[in-house]
């Protein structure tokens, strides 16, 4: 049911993707602040509704669906507007291109997975792929508005060490899918 409040916080991500794609088109570091703190916001309201769908037994297929939705449609518009508008610069967008098929692959492989009932756990190293990933869209939302901080040499850094991430759990994801879905086929012959 979509009234839970973890489910509802799900929601509110997927919700404030168009308000957050609008700060680009605001003039001045007033744009990158304000894309910045609804991104922050988006991801506090991650923690939120995991934690509070644990501790009300509020779990829901539902849930569970759109948890891992909302959070790669808000990655994914980050990635795509940081690029739209060159707060990431032209061989830094090969990083991007690579954490967005691998998001896209992961996704597809756990859709086809969920559908022979082959669960694939998220990994240590993938959580802190996804850490270093929001730490670099993070920084590089900030951008040039945080000039003192190298904002965006920081978050261009964490950029690529997120796609090498990427790669290596990207890699042991589809290793994995791929062990399951030939020990199908050997059950099938």
């Amino acid at each position: 049911m979509i009234t839970t409040l973890p489910n509802l916080l799900t929601l509110s991500r997927i919700l404030v993707i168009p308000a957050f794609m609008g700060t680009f088109y605001l003039d001045g570091p007033l744009s990158n602040w304000l894309g910045l703190a609804l991104f922050v916001a988006a991801g506090i309201t991650d923690f939120f509704d995991g934690y509070f769908a644990r501790k009300r037994g509020q779990m829901s297929k539902l849930g569970q669906f759109l948890d891992p939705v909302a959070d790669k449609l808000l990655v994914v518009a980050a990635l795509f507007m940081l690029v739209a508008f060159d707060r990431i610069n032209k061989i830094t967008l090969i990083a991007a291109v690579i954490i967005m098929c691998r998001e896209v692959l992961v996704s597809g492989l756990r859709e086809f997975l969920a559908e022979i009932q082959v669960s694939v756990p998220v990994t240590q190293l993938a959580k802190w792929k996804t850490m270093v990933q929001i730490v670099a869209i993070g920084f590089l939302l900030a951008g040039d508005a945080a000039t003192m901080l190298y904002a965006v040499e920081i978050g261009t850094a964490c950029l690529w060490i997120a796609a090498v991430l990427t790669l290596y759990t990207g890699y042991d994801y589809l290793n994995a899918g791929l062990r399951h879905i030939a020990s199908l086929r050997e059950h099938d012959q």
